[in-house]
């Protein structure tokens, strides 16, 4: 389904919308799941609002080699829409790509998609797509778990 270097995923995830929205918006959230499989995470700014930015970099564990990127918020309906850029900041990966989550309640939880426009080039696409699944697998361990107080 990848077409003019846009990727496109489908997941359905135990846990309502509200928390899985909180997930893609919580710093620390973020770090958890974010990072594919050999990565770890460290956001550095991150402002929740329709206008505010973020920027986050991953570092690769095993050889400590990494990249940087941030974007803006271009979009926040709470439980339903998230849509942000993301502009690397290795200019060997040029161009301003788009993201955009979608959450819609269901029987058994949240039915997410995401939406990715615009990659570099030099990044496969189906790099791309591993990841996010790693990514996505990583989202459902945070947010499914019901953990009282």
């Amino acid at each position: 389904m990848a077409t003019a270097n846009t990727i496109r995923l489908h997941r359905v995830l135990n846990a309502p919308p509200e928390r899985v929205y909180r997930a893609f918006l919580d710093a620390d959230a973020i770090a958890k799941w974010l990072p594919p499989n050999g990565f770890t995470c460290k956001v550095y700014q991150l402002d929740a609002q329709v206008g505010g930015s973020y920027r986050m970099s991953f570092t690769n564990f095993s050889t400590g080699n990494g990249h940087s990127f941030g974007g803006t918020y271009q979009e926040l309906v709470p439980g339903e829409r998230i849509r942000y850029s993301d502009r690397f900041e290795d200019p060997n990966l040029a161009g301003e790509m788009t993201t955009t989550i979608t959450l819609r309640a269901v029987s058994c939880g949240t039915e997410l998609q995401v939406v990715q426009e615009n990659l570099p080039k030099a990044i496969p696409i189906e790099a791309c797509y591993l990841g996010w699944q790693e990514s996505l697998v990583l989202l459902g361990k945070l947010v499914e778990p019901e953990i009282p107080n």
